[in-house]
């Protein structure tokens, strides 16, 4: 910050000081602001020293100062310095005119309350001007000794730089609430766009790898009604995606298990995986438990792999492997060469988006995930990190 810029900058902040004070704090200032002004309006009139027109000058000045005391108040509220300081001169002079005809409450009242208000409220350039020429008014006119003089005005001047930085400090305080409460919001709504993310990605995989495998058993007996096949063979492919159906109603049973952050069993999930699938299953290390998303992603991706082998090699030999490693945990899932002749009718059933999935899903997890050809056949391998949550 420049010099310029630290005499003529607003206090409170760039934006106009605006408060909500409570309740209890608004009566008080209301009930002292009025106390102050019944202390005003019984000694400027006690005594009956005003008549005539000396009486309607001194309700003139006591009306015409409150009035300008609330334009000084909204102009400074609203970083108008000129409205301001016009105020603040004209309440000079009104308080000047109120010494000489011996309303000496009523100009001590206006130049110690300016001289602190322009502390509190103007830039510090102007603030400096106008308290000066308050304190300094006050200091000539009054018939107090020069040490009260200069108690009384560097009283005012410390309690005017004192309320100064209170106001900025607390100015700070609600800026630093107000980035906080942002800060808060965009992480909820970011939070808010990962949860839905993830339940998407539960959602399709479920959904993707049920109804894929019952489409294939539900093409595949279509076909066999068109070349005429047997009844009992094509009553096992129904029954086979009934089967598919049920598993994926205690597939989503599991994800939503898996979405409460629950602990997986997930060898022993593969191991019914590989059963159904007619895959063979090598488990390598010693099992531990696994972080439920985790758990989760192994699972998921031997599924879409089974599911991509039964689609497009049906009938070829298939592994899967998982190792327990020291830094992590591995899933391989191998297939070889399909056999000759195989049924290929079911390749292009599916969405397209599983091998996607899958690696957005290890990613996710700081981990990776490579598939390929492999010796005419196909290899999914993923790895990932050991005992790594997905991140919040």
């Amino acid at each position: 910050m420049t010099t310029l810029d630290r005499w003529t900058r607003w206090p409170a902040g760039d934006a106009p000081l605006q408060e909500r004070f409570s309740r209890a704090r608004q009566v008080l200032a209301v009930v002292l602001r009025a106390a102050l002004l019944v202390a005003v309006v019984a000694n400027t009139f006690s005594g009956d020293r005003y008549t005539g027109w000396q009486l309607a000058a001194a309700i003139g000045w006591i009306v015409s100062s409150a009035v300008l005391f609330a334009i000084w108040h909204r102009a400074s509220r609203a970083h108008r310095l000129a409205p301001a300081l016009g105020s603040a001169a004209v309440l000079l002079t009104i308080a000047a005119l109120a010494a000489e005809g011996g309303a000496t409450l009523l100009a001590g009242v206006i130049w110690c309350g300016l001289a602190v208000m322009a502390v509190v409220r103007l830039p510090l350039g102007a603030a400096l001007i106008t308290a000066a020429g308050s304190l300094a008014s006050y200091a000539f006119t009054t018939g107090d000794s020069l040490i009260a003089v200069a108690a009384v005005t560097g009283g005012i001047g410390l309690l005017g730089y004192l309320l100064r930085r209170d106001a900025e400090a607390r100015s700070a305080q609600r800026a630093l609430l107000a980035q906080e409460r942002a800060a808060h919001a965009a992480e909820a709504e970011s939070a808010a766009l990962t949860e839905r993310a993830r339940i998407a990605r539960e959602i399709h995989d479920v959904l993707a790898h049920s109804l894929s495998a019952q489409l294939v058993h539900l093409e595949a007996a279509r076909l066999m009604l068109d070349r005429g096949a047997d009844r009992e063979q094509i009553r096992e492919r129904v029954v086979a995606a009934r089967r598919m159906a049920q598993d994926g109603l205690a597939e989503t049973r599991q994800a939503l298990s898996a979405l409460r952050g629950e602990l997986t069993p997930v060898a022993d999930q593969l191991a019914d995986l590989a059963r159904q699938e007619q895959a063979e299953l090598t488990v390598r290390g010693a099992p531990r438990p696994l972080p439920a998303e985790a758990g989760l992603a192994l699972r998921r991706t031997a599924q879409e792999a089974l599911t991509n082998v039964r689609k497009h090699a049906p009938g070829s030999r298939t592994t899967v492997r998982l190792a327990y490693l020291d830094d992590g945990v591995e899933l391989e899932v191998r297939n070889g060469r399909p056999p000759r002749g195989g049924d290929r009718a079911l390749a292009d059933s599916g969405s397209g988006y599983g091998l996607l999935g899958m690696r957005e899903r290890a990613e996710l997890l700081g981990g990776d995930l490579l598939a390929g050809p492999d010796d005419g056949g196909w290899r999914v391998l993923l790895r990932l990190p050991g005992d790594r949550e997905l991140p919040a």
